[in-house]
């Protein structure tokens, strides 16, 4: 998705073909394919090495995804935190669960506080709080 392209709820889903599309996709296969041949050499050398490789890139495409995703989510709370700083003069609710952090990054800056305070009084959850959010602001940069 280019970064001049407006965004919405319908379409703010972003996906990496290389990761979701390769990565993502062809590790399971090699790592049931290293079973099948450990099972049918019977345990030889190059199919034991063959299946522990095959667990560690598996083992290594969930933790690539798991790191980069939590990395994200720090940077988001601590903008959306300035941010909220910024606009209201306080930090964030503490109510406000990290999901919901999230969500709130792509309200305008003018209906931000408002929504924050919102979901937190009401817990709403993600999708309601990008449902409501009636000005969008795009964030291309997440994946």
């Amino acid at each position: 998705m280019s970064g001049s392209q407006e965004q919405s709820y319908r379409n703010h889903k972003m996906f990496s073909p290389l990761y979701h599309f390769g990565v993502m996709l062809i590790a399971p296969i090699v790592w049931i394919a290293s079973v099948v041949y450990l099972i049918k050499d019977r345990f030889s050398y190059a199919s034991v090495v063959l299946f522990g490789l095959s667990v560690c890139v598996v083992l290594l495409a969930v933790l690539v995804r798991t790191y980069a995703l939590k990395l994200q989510d720090r940077i988001i709370r601590q903008e959306e935190n300035f941010r909220h700083m910024f606009l209201a003069g306080k930090p964030l609710d503490a109510r406000l669960t990290m999901k919901q952090i999230i969500a709130l990054r792509f309200a305008e800056d003018e209906a931000f506080p408002a929504l924050c305070t919102k979901a937190a009084e009401t817990g709403m959850s993600p999708d309601e709080i990008k449902k409501s959010i009636t000005r969008w602001r795009a964030d291309h940069y997440r994946v």
